[in-house]
């Protein structure tokens, strides 16, 4: 069995903000695998599809951002999930919007739902769907950034950028890591181009960031 994990925040809220993308594609897996509905367990959202021949269990922690790590640890030490079976799908102010970055391993990169799971699990050893969101411009609050919701151009194009993080997710699981990073990563086959970081990001309060 595979674990893949869409991180965001509970509630109406948060519903369409920036840092919830993790919990929009994993939405839209389940969509397009015919879930046949959430059930409520160990503080998460849970529901089990097949991708290819693989057993997924999809996973949208339930506690805000910066303790998801306890739910995903709960449901993966039940389920007997390890580290290298887990994709995490989250969002990410270090790629513009639009672009991609997957991998295996690595900091929390200031996402305080990485950092908490890499706190609870002790390890890094799980994959990452990185969602670029890019940063604010004017030295703007990033904690304002990632709460807030998306700008109307980026709405028009959102839709799609939701597809392939979920295409690339799947890809993961069905293709292999290596496989899935050489198709995916970057836009339209161009590689990556980070967004050059000011400062370190996050915060420790239960404040949804």
């Amino acid at each position: 069995m595979w674990l893949l994990v869409g991180l965001g925040n509970p509630g109406k809220e948060y519903e369409a903000t920036r840092h919830n993308v993790g919990f929009r594609v994993v939405d839209l897996i389940a969509a397009r695998a015919g879930a046949p509905g959430w059930r409520s367990k160990w503080g998460a959202e849970l529901a089990e599809i097949k991708l290819g021949s693989e057993r997924v269990l999809l996973c949208k922690p339930m506690e805000f951002m910066n303790v998801s790590g306890q739910p995903v640890t709960r449901v993966a030490s039940f389920y007997k999930v390890e580290p290298s079976r887990t994709v995490v799908v989250h969002d990410e102010l270090d790629l513009p919007f639009g672009r991609m970055k997957l991998g295996q391993g690595g900091g929390h990169g200031g996402n305080n739902g990485v950092r908490s799971i890499l706190t609870e699990w002790g390890t890094a050893d799980f994959h990452r769907v990185r969602v670029g969101i890019g940063r604010p411009a004017g030295g703007r609050d990033a904690s304002g950034w990632v709460l807030g919701g998306f700008s109307e151009a980026e709405r028009q194009e959102l839709g799609s950028v939701l597809e392939r993080t979920a295409d690339a997710a799947s890809a993961i699981i069905t293709d292999g890591g290596p496989a899935a990073m050489n198709r995916f990563n970057g836009k339209a086959g161009q590689p990556e181009q980070p967004v050059k970081r000011n400062k370190k990001e996050g915060s420790s309060k239960g404040d949804g960031t």
